[in-house]
């Protein structure tokens, strides 16, 4: 009787704790966003900031007095309201967006006109597009619906797509790493991740960018797509998103050989070369057309300019540790790149020398991967890190882990095989029987 006094009361000490976690979070996104229109001179960011702050700070009343559940639940949705579904409608409405959903939209029109996204001589930044081709589709829907109506309103805008992707990427990421065999956990598993993936899109990482821009989260879906796809044992799949992924932008390159180490640990040499073979053949196959009809200028946008190195300077000058390098002149600009491989050659060592093994390993990798080539790249921006977050905070709400056949299908096998386990079930059952009995053989 006395112990389970002594747990009720740590367990409503620990709850009255916790209680104070939801409102400080939120009131800490209010500042955030309330900042927005008063250091910042871009139209749209002050809209969102004014949006968001007054969704944040109703959170944060919510979460403060109401009692729980409802305390968690209720502040989501205010949240989600203010910060995302407000601000978007207003932003596609009035037609405001940031310069990347003009170039989105312009290269779709060049790519449905011409065959390529890339101008041949461009005179302004505006005119340039730093992105790879299949960016470039997401703006199709602009070039086919026009400039009029309401379906062009609605569903012309970049963002739009931009954001379905994103969202359709992150559903799929859970469906394809669910285990099927324990109904109460994997219906455990989707509450946590539907309500962890609710808290993530409210917040300021994904909500400012969703609102304005949006160009950089089709390719953070797409690499936890990836990443899944790996995990469960689908090579073909796998490459398939990375190939999508790798004809957005050139930042997404990174992703491969992440996922091939985790192919390769968990499930062989021969799923991890036909994921790589798969890899880049799609991207060769999206990328190519572009390239040979428009070869300098690619290179110009999509590689020099990126970087500094082009004959315009590149917007994207945050005071991160490269940019400041970059800006002491060639020398600066040859100690930021030969910092940059570095940090790619130690990250690659780590591959070989210890291969990710699940979700998080990869997720993880690849976030350190991609921070150090925000961090020492000669031109970056501070929102570009938002990707880096996501991969971290997605690998931890997802519950996939070590699934691979080289570190669970002997287990599996062996327990089915003597009444202790469940019988193993799908395509990914059968791959992990297949290796299991062929590693018995031997």
């Amino acid at each position: 009787m006395i112990t389970w006094r002594v747990e009720r009361e740590n367990s409503r000490s620990g709850a009255r704790g916790a209680s104070w976690w939801w409102p400080v979070g939120w009131l800490l996104a209010a500042g955030w966003a309330a900042a927005f229109p008063l250091v910042s001179d871009v139209g749209t960011h002050q809209v969102w900031g004014v949006c968001a702050a007054v969704g944040y700070t109703a959170a944060a009343v919510a979460a403060r007095v109401l009692p729980r559940p409802r305390a968690v639940r209720v502040p989501v949705v205010l949240a989600l309201a203010g910060a995302v579904v407000l601000p978007l409608l207003l932003l596609v409405l009035t037609g405001q967006a940031q310069s990347e959903v003009d170039v989105i939209e312009r290269s779709g029109r060049l790519l449905y006109a011409t065959g390529t996204p890339y101008l041949d001589e461009p005179r302004r930044v505006e005119e340039y597009t730093p992105y790879l081709p299949g960016m470039a589709l997401l703006g199709m829907p602009r070039a086919l619906l026009g400039e009029h109506g309401w379906a062009a309103r609605y569903f012309g805008d970049a963002r739009v797509w931009c954001a379905a992707v994103f969202l359709a990427c992150l559903v799929a990421s859970r469906a394809v790493v669910r285990q099927r065999r324990r109904p109460g956990v994997s219906a455990h598993g989707d509450a946590r991740f539907a309500a962890v993936t609710a808290v993530l899109i409210a917040s300021p990482v994904v909500a400012l960018p969703l609102c304005v821009s949006g160009v950089d989260l089709p390719l953070a879906g797409l690499c936890v797509l990836a990443i899944s796809f790996a995990v469960r044992g689908r090579p073909v799949a796998a490459g398939l998103v990375l190939a999508a992924a790798c004809s957005l932008k050139w930042t997404a390159w990174p992703a491969i050989p992440v996922v091939v180490a985790l192919l390769g640990c968990a499930w062989g040499t021969r799923p991890a070369l036909r994921c790589a073979g798969t890899a880049v053949a799609g991207t060769a196959l999206l990328v190519l057309p572009s390239a040979l009809l428009s070869p300098g200028p690619m290179v110009e946008q999509v590689l020099a300019f990126p970087t500094g190195r082009g004959e315009l300077a590149t917007p994207a000058t945050s005071p991160l540790p490269g940019r400041l390098l970059a800006e002491q002149g060639a020398t600066g600009w040859a100690v930021a790149v030969t910092l940059l491989l570095c940090g790619a050659s130690a990250v690659g060592l780590s591959l070989v020398l210890r291969p990710p093994r699940d979700a998080v390993g990869a997720a993880d990798r690849l976030a350190i991967g991609l921070s150090i080539a925000f961090l020492l790249a000669p031109a970056g921006r501070f929102g570009y890190l938002a990707l880096p977050v996501l991969l971290v905070v997605w690998a931890r709400s997802v519950g996939a882990g070590s699934v691979g056949a080289r570190w669970s299908g002997t287990r599996s096998v062996s327990a089915w095989s003597s009444g202790t386990g469940s019988a193993p079930q799908g395509r990914d059952a059968d791959a992990q029987l297949a290796t299991a009995g062929a590693g018995r053989r031997s």
